[in-house]
């Protein structure tokens, strides 16, 4: 087997099973990828020799007979998930030195079942962003390229989408807190599952925002999104958040069989302005799932013209509150101080190196709204108005509707630096279709589908009832099958 980097995970899990490779040969392939691949910005922190351990671990297994389907599967994790004795920072500069003595649940599970870790990814810091550009470590960098154009991998999770589509590592973790697996999987042409809130645990991931994120998987296809998500779920103690529920077998759901399945197709979602290539996409979308046997709905879901502003109310609040946290006196970053200062000068200080510009903006908006007179006024307001959202969803599946498609970007990837330095609320407008997903706590997945006229990737995402990942991942599976998409990223990095 040549390019073992190029392999899916259920391809890699056949073929070691087969004795045709081993994780070995895999894990060292994907090393080696990683070294020549600087320019992408995409890894921030290596660990070659915890790698190395895990993937002999891995063929011990596989040879033992005694291999879970992620067993020897080289993976890299978003610097958002703790990760025992290993930097884990959330791309920020107050984290700095960060080494937990403790693994995430996400992780812990993960390395149970035999995955491998190629290091840590990328993102916006605190998960803040939507285009990568927050990062202390600088951007990560789209593997697709618009002539000499560099563009954005999306955000927040850009370094898991980056190093996927780079085919770096077979698969990545990505959280999701009003789209930031979603976005970056469409402008980089791979499938990114945010699962139900609640199905899968978030003890040990740097919070955001608590009622919204979710993690989930980045992946090359639908069958390996239902593999990692098999592996990354169940019920968690230590987090009461996590539902207690059985969790079903998420690939043997993938039969292609979407026959009499009733689709949503939401009329609100028909932005004005929208362009014509989004448009088109959608409505091919929309024919292959009718052709492959699904009922095609009109719907309404009236209240998502209120999402995004509900959503930069509700998000920044809740991170002012975990935020606080970061004062300099137990871990991370700690400014230096002039003589005669106290304690209030050090929290004011540290946290002024420590936080970038887009976290102190959502910071002071957090707390802003949290503050007395305005409480009610945007806070229990916004938290209103999501009642109202996903009100919209129950009545709609409450009516038969089994699955809601719509576009999952308002365009392809744009360029770096186009956004960064423009009015926040344009960046903000990238998660126009993604952000009614985490108010409604609802599962969604975006399916590379189509191409612009630039080359590049475009996506359609799919939102499915409460807990129901494995009918989900079925109608996306069947959207995949219909769209045919193999294009890849040619390599200039």
């Amino acid at each position: 087997m040549t390019d073992l980097t190029k392999l899916t995970i259920a391809q890699a899990r056949d073929a070691m099973r087969k004795g045709d490779t081993s994780s070995a040969e895999i894990t060292q392939a994907c090393l080696t990828a990683i070294e020549g691949a600087n320019a992408l910005g995409a890894f921030v922190h290596h660990t070659p020799d915890i790698a190395a351990t895990q993937a002999a671990a891995a063929d011990a297994r596989i040879k033992a007979g005694d291999a879970p389907d992620m067993c020897g599967i080289p993976i890299g994790i978003k610097d958002l998930f703790c990760t025992k004795g290993v930097p884990s920072q959330a791309a920020s500069r107050i984290l700095q030195g960060f080494k937990p003595a403790y693994e995430s649940t996400v992780t812990t599970q993960l390395f149970d079942a035999g995955a491998v870790m190629l290091g840590k990814l990328n993102m916006d810091e605190f998960a803040m962003g939507s285009s990568n550009e927050t990062s202390v470590y600088g951007n990560a960098v789209n593997p697709w390229k618009a002539g000499d154009t560099q563009l954005t991998p999306g955000g927040s999770s850009g370094g898991s989408a980056a190093a996927v589509a780079a085919d770096l590592c077979l698969a990545a973790t990505g959280t999701d807190t009003g789209g930031s697996i979603r976005q970056p999987a469409a402008f980089t042409g791979i499938t990114g599952l945010k699962p139900t809130y609640g199905r899968v645990s978030r003890w040990g991931i740097v919070a955001f925002a608590s009622s919204l994120d979710q993690a989930g998987p980045m992946t090359k296809d639908v069958r390996d999104a239902a593999i990692m998500l098999q592996a990354m779920c169940g019920h968690d103690p230590k987090d009461s958040t996590s539902a207690d529920l059985p969790v079903p077998d998420f690939e043997a759901a993938l039969t292609g069989d979407i026959k009499g399945k009733v689709i949503g197709i939401p009329r609100e979602y028909r932005m004005d302005g929208m362009p014509e290539e989004i448009e088109k996409l959608w409505a091919d979308g929309t024919a292959m799932l009718k052709d492959a046997g699904a009922v095609i709905r009109d719907i309404s879901l009236p209240h998502t013209k209120y999402a995004l502003p509900a959503y930069y109310v509700i998000a920044p609040a809740e991170a002012s509150s975990n935020l606080a946290r970061y004062d300099g006196v137990r871990f991370g970053h700690r400014a230096k101080l002039a003589q005669g200062d106290g304690i209030t000068e050090m929290y004011e200080k540290t946290r002024a190196e420590g936080f970038g510009a887009e976290v102190q903006r959502r910071v002071m908006v957090g707390t802003y709204v949290l503050s007395a007179g305005f409480y009610d006024a945007y806070y229990n307001r916004a938290r209103k108005v999501r009642t109202l959202i996903k009100r919209d969803f129950d009545q709609v599946f409450d009516a038969g509707v089994e699955a809601i498609l719509t576009p999952t970007t308002p365009s392809a990837a744009f360029g770096l630096g186009e956004m960064a330095d423009a009015d926040p609320i344009k960046m903000y407008l990238n998660d126009v279709f993604t952000v009614t997903v985490n108010l409604a706590g609802l599962p969604g997945i975006a399916v590379p589908t189509g191409i612009d006229a630039l080359g590049l990737p475009l996506g359609l995402q799919l939102i499915g009832r409460p807990w129901d990942e494995a009918g989900l991942l079925n109608t996306a599976y069947a959207l995949e099958q219909a769209a045919g998409f193999v294009a890849k990223p040619q390599k200039w990095w």
